[in-house]
C-alpha cells in the first residue's frame, strides 16, 4: 500500500461509512487513482462456468450497486466484477445510519435493504460498459413487491443482455422475509421464472444462486438439490451473516448482515459443503472474509472456482487486489500446480 493510499483510507475512516463509500467511488470516476489494469498469468486464468477471466479474484456485489464506476473498476484489477443489486424499481433502502464499521474485528455490517437506482438505470449504465471486462448483475427484489420471485426474472430480462452474468440473491438479510426464498419449493419456481427469462435473451448467459451462511445442513442439503435440478450454472457462497460470535468492536449488535473477517471460516465451511453436496458438478464462487492470498487460496481448495471480496477493501484498500492476485499465483507456482482449476476442492476435507 503507498502512502496515498494509507492517507487516503485513514481520511475515509474518519468519516461516516455510507459517506466514505459514496466519496470512493466519486475519486475512482476522477481517473486520477492509480490502477494496475489487467493482471493475469497462465496459472490464474480461469473458466467459470464457460466464463473466461484473467484471474479467478472478483468484486463482490454491493460496493457498486449503480454501475457508475465500471471502467476504472475494470482496471482495478479484478478478473471479474458484479454490480448490484437491482430491482425493478428503484428505492431508498433502509433508514440511515445503515452502515457499520468494526474496525476491531476487520468487519462491516450494513442493512441498506437493496438501496438502488432500479433496472431502467442501471440497465443504461451497463450498456454502455467498458469493452473487455466482466461484468456481472446481482438480481433483487423491491420490498413491496407483491411477487418477489417475479422481480428476479423481470431484472435479467430487462438487462441481460448488457451484462456476462447474474446472480440470483435470495439471501440478503435486509429485505424482510426475503430469505424465505431459498426454501425448498420456493426457490425451484422462483429458479423457473428466472431460467425462463435466460431462455429468452439473445445470448443465455450464466446464472449464479448466492445463499446464505446460517443455513443449516438440511438446508443447504435442499439447496443443493434444487440448484442441481434448476440448470443454473454455478453458486455464491455465502453472502453476510447474522451471527455475531466473537467480536469485539461496540458496534457488533447492530442489526444487518455482517461481513469482513469474522465469517471467513464460516462461509468457507458452507462452501467445502456445498463442493461435496454438488459433487464438483456446479462452479462455486467463494465469498466472505476474503482478506489475503492465503485466505482466497483456501477458499479454492475448499472447493471455489473463483472468489470475491468486498469488506477488505475498507481495510486494505484497492491495491489489496494485486496483493491477493500475484500473491495467489505464487501460492499456486509454490504447491506445483499449472492452473489454479487444478487446486480447486484439494483441501475441502479440512474443512468437511
Amino acid at each position: 500500500m503507498t502512502m496515498l493510499e494509507r492517507l487516503g483510507l485513514a481520511a475515509f475512516h474518519r468519516m461516516d461509512p455510507e459517506r466514505a463509500h459514496n466519496l470512493s467511488l466519486a475519486a475512482l470516476k476522477t481517473g486520477l487513482v492509480p490502477l494496475p489494469g489487467r493482471l493475469s498469468s497462465p496459472r490464474l486464468e480461469t473458466d467459470l462456468a464457460g466464463l473466461a477471466l484473467p484471474n479467478p479474484v472478483g468484486l463482490a456485489a454491493g460496493y457498486d450497486k449503480n454501475a457508475v464506476a465500471l471502467e476504472p473498476l475494470s482496471r482495478a484489477g479484478f478478473g471479474f466484477i458484479e454490480v448490484g443489486a437491482a430491482t425493478p424499481l428503484s428505492q431508498p433502502g433502509n433508514p440511515r445510519p445503515r452502515l457499520f464499521r468494526l474496525t476491531e474485528d476487520r468487519a462491516a455490517i450494513n442493512r441498506f435493504g437493496f438501496n438502488n437506482d432500479g433496472m431502467v438505470a442501471i440497465g443504461a449504465r451497463l450498456a454502455v460498459r467498458p469493452a473487455g471486462a466482466v461484468i456481472g448483475l446481482n438480481l433483487g427484489a423491491n420490498k413491496t413487491s407483491e411477487d418477489r420471485a417475479a422481480d428476479y426474472a423481470a431484472v435479467l430480462a430487462h438487462c441481460g443482455a448488457h451484462v456476462d452474468f447474474a446472480t440470483v440473491n435470495v439471501s440478503s438479510p435486509n429485505t424482510e422475509k426475503l430469505r424465505d426464498l431459498q426454501g425448498k419449493a420456493a426457490l425451484s419456481a422462483l429458479l423457473a421464472g428466472v431460467m425462463a427469462a435466460r431462455a429468452g435473451l439473445d445470448r443465455p448467459i450464466p446464472v449464479f444462486l448466492k445463499i446464505a451462511p446460517d443455513l443449516s445442513e438440511a438446508e443447504q442439503a435442499d439447496v443443493a438439490e434444487v440448484a442441481l435440478d434448476s440448470g443454473i450454472s454455478g453458486l455464491i457462497a455465502t453472502n453476510t451473516t447474522l451471527a455475531r460470535t466473537g467480536l469485539h468492536s461496540p458496534h457488533q449488535m447492530e442489526t444487518g448482515g455482517l461481513s469482513g473477517a469474522p465469517l471467513f471460516d464460516r462461509s468457507t465451511r458452507v462452501l467445502a459443503r456445498l463442493s461435496r453436496l454438488t459433487e464438483d458438478r456446479l462452479p462455486i464462487i467463494g465469498v466472505g472474509g476474503v482478506g489475503s492470498a492465503e485466505q482466497a487460496y483456501a477458499k479454492i481448495r475448499a472447493g471455489a472456482s473463483a472468489v470475491q471480496l468486498y469488506t477488505a477493501l475498507v481495510y486494505g484498500g484497492l491495491s489489496l487486489v494485486r496483493e491477493i492476485v500475484e500473491g495467489l499465483d505464487t501460492l499456486l507456482e509454490r504447491d506445483g500446480f499449472d492452473n489454479v482449476a487444478q487446486a480447486v476442492g484439494t483441501g475441502r476435507d479440512e474443512w468437511t
